[in-house]
Order: C-alpha cells, then sequence, then structure tokens
C-alpha cells in the first residue's frame, strides 16, 4: 500500500484536488493523509501568522469528509505548522511516506507557489511529488 501525504489548505476541498486523488487511487493502492497548514490569508496573516489554525480545522473535517465520500481510503488528517515547508518536514520525520501531493491555488494568487513550495518539497523530502492547481473550494456556511 502506497502512503500518500495530501497538503493543502484552501484547496483541501476542491472539485481539483479530488479528482487528482482518484486518479492516484485509480493507478494503485493508496492511502491518504491529508495535511492542512494552518497559513492564514489575508489580513491575519500580518496581523498575526498562527491565526489560520481554526480555518485549517475547517477545512480538514470537510475535506476528509469528502474524500471519504468519494471512496478514497484516507487515513486521517492533521493541522500543520503554519509554516507550509515546516508543517511538511515536521509530518515527514514523524511517518513514513512513498509520495506528495501538493494542492494550491494558481499563480499570481498563490502564496504557497511564491514559496515554490511544491519543489521545495520534493527537494527536502526526497519524495515523488505531484503538484495540483487548484480553485478554492466554496464551502456553504454552516
Amino acid at each position: 500500500m502506497t502512503k500518500v501525504l495530501v497538503v493543502a489548505n484552501r484547496t483541501a476541498e476542491s472539485v481539483e484536488l479530488l479528482e487528482a486523488l482518484k486518479e492516484r487511487a485509480a493507478r494503485g493502492d493508496a492511502v491518504f493523509t491529508l495535511l492542512v497548514p494552518a497559513t492564514p490569508h489575508g489580513v491575519a496573516w500580518a496581523a498575526d501568522m498562527h491565526s489560520g489554525g481554526s480555518e485549517a480545522e475547517d477545512h480538514l473535517a470537510g475535506a476528509v469528509e469528502r474524500m471519504r465520500s468519494a471512496g478514497l481510503n484516507v487515513e486521517g488528517g492533521k493541522v500543520g505548522d503554519p509554516d507550509p515547508i515546516a508543517a511538511v518536514q515536521d509530518e515527514v520525520n514523524f511517518a513514513k511516506y512513498d509520495e506528495v501531493v501538493v494542492s494550491t491555488l494558481p499563480g499570481g494568487i498563490s502564496k504557497w507557489l511564491k514559496l515554490d513550495l511544491p519543489h521545495r518539497v520534493e527537494r527536502t523530502t526526497g519524495l515523488p511529488t505531484t503538484h495540483v492547481v487548484a480553485q478554492e473550494a466554496k464551502v456553504p456556511a454552516s
């Protein structure tokens, strides 16, 4: 069974990410773990880098439920460090993964692409990394 670490925040519940994970599962047995770095966005980023935890929890819960409903084998999910590189490094230091999927917003609006996150994850982990570009999912308010 291939262990796949999925790294996403604002795109965690996106159609594009879900489709990419379904395609990955179709290529062979895979178990997914979702890691949502607690990265705040907007003015919250400047005011308090650690203010994204609550939003990350919301994305995590909704995305894991949606992935499981789509038939994916999701082992679980975690909220990580606000710094996405640190979050990935923490996770791969404590658990073994075979590959990584990084989901970002499109260029121009993605802070993660400005950090070159997909390539940095591949370089720092040594794991094959797939980059998925997705739109922010519009999740109905509860």
